[in-house]
């Protein structure tokens, strides 16, 4: 048995991207070989950190300086691109409030694309999905640590919070325990710590060997805007280039994760394509000294970055 399953980061289609959808189609946000390489995965999941509607009001919180909403068309972006399944549970889910994130189910469930950390209330926001591959289960667990204010609540739509700069919260363990229960594998999707960081910082190192401590078999954490080193256990800005990142493909086998493999890409406005030249040089340069400084090492294989799990 083998399953690849990809990973991306934050995906914004709100904006920019939400105005050029306007005027082209929703396959055209994606150069056709990140398609082909997404679309060719067992399973792929990403972090959705907008809401997807053509409704609400943005969120009435004092010096809040961003608000992220994507119309509707938007969803067939993810269509195009083979995604399973979103986390909703970031900074940005709530932006035009509880109206827009209903919506957002909605639109995703007509799609067919599974989604976890939010729900109408509490218990669903922090319920696990299960996706299926070559008849092997991967749980998915969502869980953001901001903002406090987007918490849902037992009767109130919302994310699934968690304060990870502390002890990890017991619902947060009761979610993986449960996962572990009904899948072969358990990946959680946090969204924590600041942006722009060349490194995890410690609480999220801390609060990623705890996740493992609790049953995860593989945390792949986001909202840096730049991409972090792989460690052995897993966890446009002139310096840190948040234009360039990578698309990750995880290999599982009966064991679990073998290997990771990074996928160079250039970030344009409005569009994603493989990164070349100095761009992938920089990335590679870049990936290693993450990897290393987390005690992994890498290689490269026919253009990707490979770094073992065992």
């Amino acid at each position: 048995m083998s399953v690849t399953v990809a990973l991306a980061g934050d995906t914004m289609l709100g904006r920019g991207v939400a105005e050029r959808l306007a005027t082209a189609s929703p396959e055209s946000l994606v150069h056709p070989a990140v398609a082909e390489l997404t679309r060719a995965a067992d399973l792929f999941v990403l972090n959705l950190e907008c809401c997807i509607s053509a409704r609400g009001d943005p969120w009435a919180r004092p010096g809040k300086p961003f608000f992220f909403r994507a119309p509707p068309a938007a969803v067939e972006t993810l269509v195009h691109l083979g995604v399973d399944c979103v986390t909703l549970a970031n900074n940005h889910a709530l932006d035009f409030g509880e109206e827009a994130l209903l919506d957002t189910f909605r639109h995703l469930e007509a799609a067919g694309i599974a989604w976890v950390g939010a729900g109408p209330a509490s218990d669903r926001a922090r319920q696990p999905a299960i996706l299926q591959a070559n008849g092997w289960r991967l749980a998915l667990v969502g869980i953001t640590d901001h903002p406090e204010d987007f918490a849902a609540g037992p009767d109130r739509p919302g994310v699934a919070y968690a304060d990870l700069s502390r002890e990890t919260a017991p619902w947060v363990r009761s979610a993986i325990e449960e996962a572990s229960a009904s899948a072969d594998a358990v990946l959680v999707a946090p969204h924590w710590g600041p942006n722009m960081t060349a490194a995890p910082v410690p609480h999220v190192r801390r609060a990623a060997a705890e996740l493992l401590d609790s049953g995860a078999t593989l945390v792949a954490g986001h909202s840096a805007h730049v991409f972090h080193g792989v460690a052995g256990r897993v966890p446009v800005d002139p310096l840190m280039r948040n234009d360039l990142g990578l698309l990750f493909l995880v290999m599982f086998d009966e064991q679990g994760p073998v290997r990771v493999e990074a996928v160079p890409l250039r970030l344009q406005f409005c569009f994603t394509r493989p990164a070349e030249g100095e761009e992938a040089d920089w990335i590679r340069g870049r990936f290693r000294e993450a990897c290393a400084a987390l005690g992994s090492e890498v290689t490269e294989v026919s253009g990707r970055l490979v770094v073992p799990l065992r």
